[in-house]
């Protein structure tokens, strides 16, 4: 198992099968396809969990995406068994109704700390660090009488 984080303990590793939707031009006509799609996924063997992301915007613009179907397995062969399925193809088959280009398909690995974090500074007596104290002298000293 792979160490992700130097103050955390060993991940677990889990597969995800991302399914990247671009903004549609008939927003009705892909919900409908959608919605479709996703019924078909809920009935497909192996699946861990699933999440569904509706992207809201982006800092640089218009966002490329509209929505995301990340879809989790415990192992690439797990994965394979439920994509190969009957309800797997039969959910392939779905986002054929989708106009050429609407969808990107991923496969990733996943690796989740169990207990992971952060080391915060050590504080001193006060209760503040070493950092939050030069900071508040800072702006203590910086501002205007």
């Amino acid at each position: 198992m792979a160490n992700v984080g130097a103050n955390s303990s060993p991940a677990f590793k889990m597969i995800k099968f991302i399914v990247l939707f671009r903004q549609p031009e008939d927003v009705e006509s892909f919900e409908n396809v959608f919605q479709d799609f996703l019924a078909l996924v809920e009935r497909m063997p192996n699946i861990l969990r699933r999440q569904v992301v509706h992207i809201t915007g982006s800092p640089q613009g218009s966002p490329e995406f509209h929505r995301i179907l990340e879809i989790y397995f415990e192992s690439t062969d797990s994965q394979r068994e439920a994509l190969m399925s009957a309800v797997g193809q039969e959910a392939g088959a779905e986002l054929r109704r989708l106009p050429d280009g609407s969808v990107q398909l991923l496969f990733a690995d996943v690796y989740e700390e169990e207990g992971g974090s952060t080391e915060q500074p050590k504080t001193e007596a006060g209760g503040e660090s070493a950092s939050d104290e030069a900071l508040s002298d800072t702006i203590t000293t910086s501002s205007p009488d």
